[in-house]
Order: C-alpha cells, then sequence, then structure tokens
C-alpha cells in the first residue's frame, strides 16, 4: 500500500492508498482543500472541525446534483435508444413491404409481358 502526504487548510495528513494512486489523492486533496479555503475566507475561523464538516457537505451536495444529472441524461439517452429502435424496426418493416411491393409489381409486369408475346393464333 502506497502513503501519501496531503495538506489541508495548512496541515500535513499522511495517507494511505493503493500504488499507483498518489497523485490522483494529491490532486483530490487539492480540490477539498480548496473548499476549506473557501469557507474560512467566507466564514473566518469558526473550528476546523466546524469547517470540514461543512467543506465535506458541499462536496456531497455537488455529489448529488451531479449524481441528479447522470440520472437524467442517462434517461435521455434509454429513450433515444429505445426511439432508435423503434424507428429501425419501423423503418424495417417499410423496406420489406417496398420489397413484396417490387417483387408483385415484377410478377405482373412478367406476366404481362409473356401475354403481349405470344404468337397470334398461338
Amino acid at each position: 500500500m502506497a502513503q501519501v502526504t496531503v495538506m489541508i487548510d495548512g496541515k500535513a495528513y499522511r495517507m494511505a492508498c493503493e500504488e499507483g494512486q498518489e497523485e490522483h489523492l494529491s490532486e483530490l486533496s487539492g480540490q477539498f482543500d480548496r473548499y476549506v479555503g473557501h469557507l474560512k475566507s467566507q466564514f473566518g475561523e469558526i473550528g476546523d472541525l466546524r469547517i470540514t464538516v461543512m467543506a465535506g457537505i458541499m462536496v456531497m451536495d455537488e455529489l448529488s446534483e451531479t449524481n441528479r444529472r447522470l440520472k437524467v441524461m442517462e434517461q435521455e439517452i434509454a429513450s433515444l435508444r429505445s426511439g432508435q429502435d423503434d424507428a429501425l424496426a419501423s423503418a424495417e418493416k417499410r423496406e420489406a413491404m417496398l420489397t413484396a411491393a417490387v417483387t408483385e409489381l415484377t410478377e405482373r409486369l412478367t406476366g404481362m409481358t409473356r401475354k403481349l408475346t405470344v404468337p397470334a393464333g398461338g
């Protein structure tokens, strides 16, 4: 297990993570540190725990909104796929009907051609 030291609100925290995830964890901690900094600039020194809880709630609020938007997009994609499937089925049905009509017309024209080419008195 790898370890990385991250900085949140000017304090160092040693964290364990999976091998290869060190940079990702550092980036996440940097983002969280920006939340903490933003809240401190708005509310001043109201206590580390309170600031951390508020920052965590802000992150969860953004995550909740992102999940809501993702769900809406997934529903839209499902609807588009369903519409696409319906359109393809309809196109296949029209193609089959057109093929049948062309086949029938070809047979009728072939029959008419035979009648017209039969020798007189034959």
